[in-house]
């Protein structure tokens, strides 16, 4: 995948350097959207799908699994990762009943734990593998999973602005 073609996300849109900033500004915004918003409509689903509340909740889980699995690959030849389990995570640490203002914290440190992590790495570290499952079963380097993390963050942010105008609109 090098263009997600629901939001137009280019993975090779941006030079290496600029990941770690990326991370942390995207965090940010998502992290703001969840404590600007009150519990009652951050935690509210729309018809279809999960309330900003639970995408928050994804994007904090993203970059916490995303970190484990690029330090595994810095200690494992070519380890292959296992599923995130997102639907089942979501349910089983009841996504929607945390609170956003912490959600929104935790956002923030998952991210700059990565991006202090990406931004230790030389050339070597950059191109470990790992076997990645999604989209498809792939060999990936490090930096598709870095690129592919900010790519997550891009995407869900969207989908957290979709929910909040859908939820406060009404």
């Amino acid at each position: 995948m090098d263009r997600c073609g629901e939001c137009g996300f280019d993975y090779d849109g941006f030079p290496r350097h600029e990941i770690g900033d990326r991370l942390r500004a995207l965090a940010l915004a998502v992290g703001e959207r969840l404590s600007e918003t009150p519990h009652a409509y951050a935690s509210e689903r729309p018809v279809e799908g999960w309330s900003a509340l639970e995408y928050g909740c994804h994007v904090r889980d993203v970059l916490r699994v995303q970190r484990e699995r690029i330090d595994l690959t810095l200690v494992a030849e070519q380890p292959e990762f296992a599923p995130m389990r997102r639907d089942e995570r979501a349910v089983e640490q009841r996504y929607n009943d945390q609170h956003p203002d912490r959600v929104a914290a935790e956002v923030g440190a998952a991210a700059d734990a990565l991006a202090v992590r990406l931004e230790s790495l030389d050339e070597a570290g950059w191109t470990r593998t790992g076997i990645y499952g999604y989209p498809s079963r792939e060999v990936r380097q490090v930096d598709w999973i870095a690129r592919h993390t900010v790519h997550e963050l891009h995407h869900h942010l969207a989908d957290v602005d979709r929910v909040l105008r859908s939820v406060l609109e009404g």
